[in-house]
């Protein structure tokens, strides 16, 4: 007779034995850098890079390297608590979207925080204006770090508070 699994085991990593923190398919992430409160991302193990989006992008030098000046939208639908970024640019990705049209972006490279857990990550900048959240994090920033359960969200709770709609929004309601 075998014994029942229990509901929460344990994850571990077949490569390195090292327990790995579960990521629902939606969780709070804080970009200290770029916003001073937290964005929903969309957790897409399909996407390799991550993208947020920028609104009002613009692409300049400034003392001979390469910059980006944008602003930061973190709640959806909302201008609310927008933010204005000027911000080193690493390099220039091309990029398909899930519709497959092509697309060469800004990568910018910041610290990211998914509730206890903080580590830099690559961004791609683009409008994401049609899409339902801010912000992708793509398979390349999770990978090694996290385990993804696609039947949860909002797992790791936001160290900095969100404004009451976004709340509001994720409770459901």
């Amino acid at each position: 007779m075998t014994e029942p699994i229990p509901a929460k085991r344990q994850r571990v990593s077949r490569s390195r034995s090292k327990v790995r923190p579960l990521l629902g398919w939606r969780e709070w992430v804080e970009l200290p850098d770029l916003s001073p409160i937290p964005l929903k991302a969309k957790i897409d193990t399909g996407a390799r890079t991550s993208t947020l989006h920028a609104f009002g992008m613009k692409r300049h030098d400034r003392d001979g390297a390469a910059w980006v000046t944008f602003e930061v939208h973190p709640v959806q639908r909302s201008q609310a608590h927008s933010t204005l970024v000027s911000y080193p640019v690493e390099g220039l990705r091309r990029v398909r979207s899930s519709s497959g049209h092509s697309e060469e972006r800004p990568v910018i490279r910041t610290p990211v925080r998914i509730g206890e857990h903080q580590f830099e990550i690559d961004v791609t900048l683009t409008s994401r204006d049609e899409m339902g959240f801010r912000m992708l994090l793509g398979r390349a920033a999770i990978r090694r770090r996290f385990l993804v359960d696609a039947g949860r969200s909002y797992i790791h709770h936001a160290a900095v508070d969100r404004p009451q709609t976004e709340q509001k929004e994720s409770d459901g309601t």
